[in-house]
């Protein structure tokens, strides 16, 4: 939570004057765009292991991200986040080994993630074709997060 929430909530915090006098000074609202995940979207599935506590943060995330669009629109600073599938990163490279069968099937296009798509939306966000976005949480998860067909084997985590 000290990561993914607190510490996102302190950097808007401290960035906002300087948003708020660059869209001025520009007439270009200023832009937070925070990470989420597809994890604080649904329950993930694929790799069997209960991840309470990063889901809830994400989750967390995603909230404070409307929150945010709610408090700083009218002072002309767009908030959005991008909630990323499964994409090759250290933070995944072990889970890809054991799993990649498992995060092709759940994705509804039958794959991960790649940098370019992850970036694309990144640069819409922060570009004038975004300047109208706002409040949004935006899924880069190739289906995953809404895929209804999950068939992937979950351990019991609680007892």
């Amino acid at each position: 939570m000290n990561v993914n929430v607190k510490a996102v909530f302190s950097l808007t915090q401290a960035l906002t004057p300087l948003l708020e006098s660059t869209a001025l000074a520009t007439g270009d609202p200023g832009r937070v765009i925070n990470i989420g995940s597809m994890d604080g979207l649904h329950i993930p599935t694929v790799s069997g292991v209960g991840t309470y506590a990063y889901t809830a943060s994400k989750a967390a995330v995603h909230h404070l991200t409307r929150h945010l669009a709610v408090e700083l629109g009218p002072r002309n600073i767009t908030v959005n986040a991008i909630a990323p599938g499964f994409f090759p990163s250290k933070m995944t490279d072990q889970l890809f080994t054991q799993n990649l069968a498992a995060i092709e099937h759940n994705s509804l296009l039958g794959r991960a993630g790649q940098d370019e798509e992850m970036a694309g939306i990144a640069i819409y966000l922060s570009s004038l074709a975004g300047a109208y976005t706002h409040g949004a949480v935006i899924p880069v998860d190739g289906g995953t997060s809404i895929n209804w067909r999950h068939e992937c084997s979950t351990t019991k985590i609680m007892g």
